[in-house]
């Protein structure tokens, strides 16, 4: 993920209002240039999960991630990829 969408999400957070804190649309990828929102929700619930776990839940940074494939991807997709995380037979590298 470059850094630079990083910074952004980081910095509007600490610099958004109360009432807009949590109401950032994910800024796009160069990586997905057609607009591959299927790709692009799963890569970011990847990233999200991979960040987790070499850096901790407590790492602000990762929090980017969680909102891009919250904001992306339809909610069973998410349980679904959550419980096969939970019964170890997760197909994508964490």
């Amino acid at each position: 993920m470059p850094p630079a969408l990083v910074e952004w999400y980081v910095g509007n957070l600490k610099n958004s209002k109360p009432a807009q804190a949590g109401h950032h649309t994910v800024p796009t990828d160069s990586r997905f240039p057609n607009m591959n929102q299927t790709r692009y929700c799963y890569q970011m619930y990847l990233d999200y999960h991979r960040c987790v776990k070499k850096r901790g839940d407590k790492y602000e940074p990762c929090n980017y991630f969680q909102h891009a494939y919250k904001t992306l991807c339809p909610q069973f997709w998410v349980e679904k990829w959550d419980e096969q995380i939970e019964n170890g037979s997760f197909a994508g590298y964490i």
